[in-house]
């Protein structure tokens, strides 16, 4: 049987927990970076139709020049914001993208029912130190039982 290809739907989840920048210049051309993120999530789409999306989460207009000088690296002066990026980033779907640029400030993205996996690694992780604490008491702190008369 062939193993089922991933999709960009589905971005590889890693458990290293990313660190955030701390060096001096560490988000240095961030600008670009980003223009070249919303490009990347505007490659094969229609642009007419992704600010069509936009603008209706937005509830205001979303041009597709707009999202063509927030593609440009070299229009600097129309950087998008967080707030247009966001409806952006919802429907391209390419939440990988947005990963991708938060682990440099150490975060990263989980999507829908990730936050479950995640819980459950939690709560194994948690079960694990417990019973962990549990063994060493009992081997420190042998249990002593009484005698009770009724």
């Amino acid at each position: 049987m062939a193993k089922p290809r991933a999709s960009i739907d589905q971005f590889a989840f890693t458990f290293d927990a990313p660190a955030p920048a701390t060096q001096p210049a560490a988000l240095a051309g961030s600008d670009a970076q980003i223009a070249g993120m919303v490009s990347e999530a505007l490659k094969n789409q229609d642009r007419g139709l992704i600010a069509a999306k936009m603008s209706i989460l937005l509830d205001e207009e979303v041009s597709k020049h707009m999202l063509d000088a927030y593609a440009s690296p070299a229009r600097d002066g129309h950087n998008i914001s967080f707030a247009r990026l966001r409806p952006l980033i919802a429907v391209t779907n390419r939440f990988d993208l947005l990963d991708r640029e938060l682990r440099p400030i150490g975060a990263a993205v989980l999507v829908g029912d990730e936050i479950y996996t995640a819980e459950i690694g939690h709560i194994d992780s948690e079960i694990a130190k417990l019973q962990q604490r549990r063994k060493d008491l009992a081997r420190l702190h042998p249990t002593i039982t009484r005698n009770r008369r009724k």
